[in-house]
């Protein structure tokens, strides 16, 4: 175990997806869609779903762990916990503080981030704050159980969503080129109502008649929701690159949530990023929400062999619409 002295940053990687593999000729049957209809317009071909018995903090548990132990830190020194959910185990209380019990981390504090999509870069940037302001190592965790939330009847989310969990070890940056280099973090609310889960909120709380979709996720507005997140995410990637007086040229690794195939090649074109540095898990895992960036970083790591000096860059844009871009540097 080191005491973080002899590298800093994002030090260590995690990630887990559950076993049942459900591949689209499962959704296709059900919804009498044709043979390769969601691959042609996700690029997903297969997602994970959890367990009955599995909780959000089951799948949660062994990608923080994963991290912990590839980061190669004490874990008495985590000194913070952020869990980005959108599906904790209850509305209350959080579930942090559940994971960091499983985990035994004896001097972390824990708390959940609602970002949606987005939430993983949400929590990164705050753990990067922390951890420079504080001295201490934080443990930030995206883990999302979706298929417990999808509407099974409704095309539009069912074809996308799944199953997994991602983590990442964030500690102080030993020199000036590691951690995040430059951020954006962005929402509109003008598109409020399109990704929703619209029961069980203060604005429409449980009523004994209420119906049981009211509790299900819900996303209308496919064109607007693709046309909102292509220019959402160049702008934003721009902006960053351009606060770190960068061009896309000078990123090595591009890690987009994993929300769509067609939203990923519109961006990285606009971007100018060759395909080569782009990270995807999407085929395999589908959109597991505010997990896919970190589930990504840590499945992919061995293949891309991340080194000092590389830049990581984040992009992400999700329900609310909450959206933001953040270049890290290892």
């Amino acid at each position: 175990m080191n005491s973080f002295n002899d590298r800093g940053g994002v030090i260590g990687f995690g990630h887990y997806a559950p076993e049942r593999r459900v591949p689209n000729a499962e959704i296709e049957q059900d919804l009498e869609l044709g043979e390769g209809w969601i691959e042609r317009r996700t690029g997903i071909r297969a997602r994970r779903y959890a367990a009955p018995d599995q909780a959000l903090t089951d799948i949660a548990l062994p990608a923080a762990q994963m991290a912990i132990e590839n980061a190669g830190i004490d874990p008495t020194k985590i000194g913070v916990t952020l869990l980005a959910t959108s599906t904790p185990d209850h509305l209350l209380p959080p579930s942090a503080p559940l994971l960091v019990h499983k985990l035994g981390l004896p001097n972390s504090g824990g708390i959940d981030m609602a970002g949606a999509c987005a939430g993983f870069l949400y929590a990164l940037a705050m753990a990067d704050a922390y951890a420079k302001a504080q001295g201490t190592a934080v443990l930030v965790v995206a883990a999302n159980i979706l298929s417990r939330r999808i509407n099974p009847m409704e095309r539009a989310s069912r074809v996308l969503f799944a199953d997994a969990a991602g983590a990442v070890v964030v500690t102080p940056p030993t020199h000036g080129g590691q951690g995040i280099l430059a951020a954006d973090l962005a929402s509109d609310g003008t598109y409020y109502d399109l990704i929703k889960t619209s029961g069980g909120g203060s604005s429409n709380p449980y009523r004994p008649d209420m119906d049981p979709s009211e509790y299900l996720m819900s996303l209308k507005g496919g064109q607007t929701v693709f046309a909102k997140a292509v220019t959402t995410l160049t702008d934003s990637a721009m902006k960053v690159l351009d606060k770190a007086g960068l061009k896309p040229s000078d990123v090595d690794h591009w890690i987009p949530h994993q929300a769509n195939s067609r939203i990923i090649n519109a961006v990285g074109t606009n971007l100018g990023l060759n395909s080569d540095k782009t990270l995807m898990t999407l085929g395999e895992y589908g959109n597991s929400s505010a997990a896919t960036i970190p589930f990504s970083l840590s499945k992919c790591r061995e293949q891309r062999s991340y080194k000092t000096g590389d830049k990581l860059l984040l992009s992400a844009i999700g329900a609310g619409f909450v959206s933001g871009t953040v270049l890290v540097g290892i």
